[in-house]
């Protein structure tokens, strides 16, 4: 028996028709899978009845993987592609595998040599580091930083001096209801001359996308609030 395929499908990354960034072809391929890994029921129920498989959702095999799920029960999702199914993996938002739980399924289908397809769609950190204007030949995706304050501002500051001594980019997310209190941190501890980019509801009507330097950034702060947004910072 031949093995399923494992396809790696984007979804928007707000309130968006899904056909407004998400290819046609991959919309075409959703009503072909049976079989959805996904990190939560709901958002994408939502996702795939407005991308036109409404009245067929109930029909669909749905496995949930998030930061909670036991590796044993990710592992017994590779036996559905064993039998030969195709399964579509989808994260909550943006890309699957990337900060994201899905990446561990797709680590155990590479192992178990199943054949794996990223499909095309928005991709929230890059498309912050296209429109923040700083170095795109050379950065890295730092992910979320601390909770605790001290450890949080300690932490900026080695980004910064990395970022100083490479000339690097540095990606940083955050959950939405601690952007403020990142953002004063980053306000307060980096350099005058360091450059920030805001970057949030990308892809949506609300888009905000600036870059200013830490100086500027002092002189007329923007309250962001509780949107999903990306960081880009360069020393």
């Amino acid at each position: 028996m031949s093995k399923g395929k494992l396809y790696l499908i984007p979804s928007p990354l707000g309130d968006n028709d899904p056909k407004e960034v998400i290819p046609s072809y991959v919309l075409d391929l959703l009503h072909n899978i049976n079989h959805y890994v996904v990190e939560e029921f709901r958002t994408v129920r939502r996702y795939l009845s407005r991308a036109g498989l409404k009245g067929g959702i109930e029909q669909l095999q749905m496995y949930e993987l998030n930061e909670h799920t036991p590796i044993a029960q990710i592992e017994s999702y590779v036996k559905i592609l064993l039998d030969g199914n195709d399964v579509g993996l989808i994260s909550e938002a943006g890309l699957p595998a990337v900060a994201d739980p899905g990446a561990q399924l797709v680590d155990l289908a590479h192992r178990h040599g199943i054949e794996v397809c990223p499909l095309v769609g928005p991709s929230s950190l890059m498309m912050a580091l296209m429109g923040s204007g700083l170095n795109g030949q050379c950065f890295a995706f730092t992910g979320y930083l601390p909770v605790k304050p001290d450890e949080r501002k300690a932490k900026i500051k080695l980004i910064e001096k990395v970022s100083q001594q490479l000339k690097q980019s540095q990606i940083i997310i955050e959950t939405p209801y601690r952007n403020g209190q990142l953002f004063a941190d980053m306000l307060s501890t980096c350099a005058p001359k360091t450059r920030i980019c805001v970057a949030a509801d990308i892809t949506l009507p609300t888009q905000t996308i600036i870059t200013k330097s830490v100086a500027d950034w002092k002189k007329a702060p923007l309250e962001i609030g509780k949107r999903p947004c990306v960081f880009v910072l360069l020393g």
